[in-house]
């Protein structure tokens, strides 16, 4: 496949960042002040992510937009790009559940032209997705070679950005109660609000965190959380509650424990202090879940095909449009 020119938008970093592991050049617009949604390529980025100012857009080439937001559906694309632009292959990227509904709600992107890429298969069960033809692309994460799960901390990691000013669908009173019972410590944006330690760079976050006794993610509703792949990537046994995507994500009793009774977590993770081998038999086998279902290289697979999708070139098989490929619940 050839390489393909990408206009995108700067919403997850994290995500854009392994999205980048795809062999195209992929353009993020950036504005003055560099605002959200234009805040560019951090200087640690790989030379396959440009920026281009967003007043420059209409007149570059592209092969693809891919949208991640609904301001980007609804706003940014039609602000940024000239009417050819609007006509070319379009992917919009949703990473998250619905929010009004948890199953009446209805797609913002309702484009039979387009392609709705689902990051779990449990937003695309949820979603009311329309005449807009789907795939579900699950995440693709890599973690330091040199950092692997050792364990010695007798204490729990949480990984959630601004858990303090958010509402209870990210837990932050799930996590205030179990810290109560057992020792844990947040990082993330803002983390201090609630007594964390704070923001850690990428590289430095694996290394500390492998030194954790157990991974624990208390939100109750979104997508499945890039901290958490990245946490089983590193070996780390992970408890969370038993909803969204994590109930098909961590098997209790094998690569940790899930649960919706937080005293049913409180008494796995007490034991997981307690018990050293058991914790590290558990991110072992987390580790091998994530390498088969995680890794990098089947993440890059799935959406060189769903490029090929979008842009009509020819598949191993034959030429096939999205609608032939994608799938399209109601």
């Amino acid at each position: 496949m050839r390489p393909l020119r990408i206009l995108t938008w700067h919403v997850h970093g994290s995500y854009l960042r392994y999205l980048a592991n795809a062999p195209h050049t992929f353009v993020v617009p950036v504005r003055e002040g560099r605002p959200p949604g234009y805040a560019g390529k951090p200087p640690d980025w790989p030379d396959n992510v440009e920026e281009i100012h967003a007043d420059d857009v209409r007149r570059a080439s592209f092969d693809v937009v891919i949208t991640q937001s609904r301001r980007n559906w609804e706003v940014d694309r039609h602000e940024a790009l000239s009417a050819s632009q609007r006509n070319l292959p379009t992917i919009a990227i949703e990473h998250d559940p619905p929010r009004r509904s948890p199953t009446e709600e209805p797609h913002y992107v309702d484009d039979p032209s387009a392609l709705l890429v689902h990051v779990t298969h449990f937003n695309r069960l949820m979603w009311d997705n329309g005449r807009t033809p789907t795939l579900v692309i699950e995440h693709g994460v890599v973690v330091p070679d040199d950092v692997r799960y050792s364990g010695e901390r007798p204490r729990g990691v949480v990984v959630v950005n601004n858990l303090g000013a958010r509402d209870r669908r990210v837990g932050p009173d799930v996590f205030e109660r179990v810290r109560r019972d057992v020792p844990l410590d947040l990082y993330g944006m803002d983390a201090e609000r609630l007594g964390g330690v704070g923001e850690v760079s990428w590289p430095e976050l694996a290394r500390v965190e492998a030194t954790y006794r157990f991974f624990f993610n208390p939100i109750r509703w979104t997508s499945l959380g890039l901290a958490v792949c990245e946490a089983m990537m590193l070996g780390m046994p992970v408890v969370g509650l038993a909803t969204t995507a994590m109930a098909t994500t961590i098997e209790n009793g094998v690569t940790g424990y899930v649960d919706l009774d937080e005293r049913e977590l409180v008494r796995h993770m007490r034991r997981l202090l307690r018990d050293p081998a058991e914790a590290a038999a558990l991110g072992a086998e987390a580790r091998r879940a994530a390498e088969r279902r995680f890794g990098i290289g089947r993440f890059v697979a799935d959406w060189d095909r769903a490029l090929r999708l979008v842009t009509g070139m020819p598949t191993r098989s034959a030429r096939r449009t999205v609608a032939d490929l994608a799938e399209v619940p109601g």
